[in-house]
């Protein structure tokens, strides 16, 4: 998919996704996991990425796909073995997207130690909003990030970066002493608790803010 960034076609092509599991304490107890020690890291393909406005698909036919809204970061200058500075001056921009999973398919293969990108690496899995430019920001605001995710009126997801047990600025700096970063990178934060499935015909709409101001919003419609 083409990225955008303040409405700008982004001059890099998408690369992989970055995807964090369980960065929120509250996520991992709604689905009985042990709160990690270090940051757990898997990777959607390119081909995952679908723009989230104005409607996305879902597939029918391997049980439940949650839902699992996430702060993303846009990469915009190449990352090594980067430090925390470095990884501020390299961010190009922010937005959400969704890290849908095939649950039932998920937990199967957890059971059996496998990995999980069956159940979250399938073409469509990461519907992606556009990205809005983080130029601007100071340290502090990363941590001061809003995200919201209403479907059919009723909120079902909402939380905060201040909640996240690995912040963003020292998340990608980790993340960088094992996966080279690209500009047209993008890092999947986590997701906070209320993660649940989606059906066709539902109406989303996710919103992202900085310390009460709205950066974006964006609507799509499940199918």
């Amino acid at each position: 998919m083409r990225l955008t960034l303040d409405q700008q076609t982004f001059p890099h092509t998408l690369g992989k996704i970055i995807c964090v599991g369980r960065n929120y304490a509250a996520h991992a107890k709604e689905l009985n996991n042990p709160i990690p020690s270090s940051p757990i890291l898997f990777i959607k393909p390119a081909s995952s990425a679908v723009p989230f406005a104005p409607a996305f698909s879902i597939p029918t036919e391997q049980g439940h796909v949650h839902h699992e809204l996430e702060v993303a970061i846009l990469i915009g200058k190449a990352l090594t073995g980067a430090s925390e500075a470095q990884v501020a001056g390299s961010i190009a921009g922010v937005g959400l997207g969704l890290d849908l999973t095939l649950r039932e398919v998920q937990d199967t293969l957890k059971e059996k130690g496998h990995p999980w990108e069956r159940a979250k690496s399938f073409d469509g899995a990461c519907p992606l909003t556009e990205f809005v430019s983080s130029a601007g920001f100071c340290l502090s605001d990363w941590q001061q990030l809003e995200l919201t995710l209403i479907k059919d009126g009723v909120t079902q997801q909402q939380g905060s970066s201040s909640d996240m047990l690995f912040p963003v600025i020292p998340l990608i700096a980790h993340i960088s002493q094992y996966f080279s970063l690209q500009p047209g990178d993008v890092i999947l934060t986590g997701t906070p608790a209320g993660v649940g499935p989606l059906k066709a015909g539902e109406q989303l709409s996710c919103r992202l803010a900085l310390a009460n101001n709205v950066l974006l919003t964006s609507d799509a419609e499940v199918r």
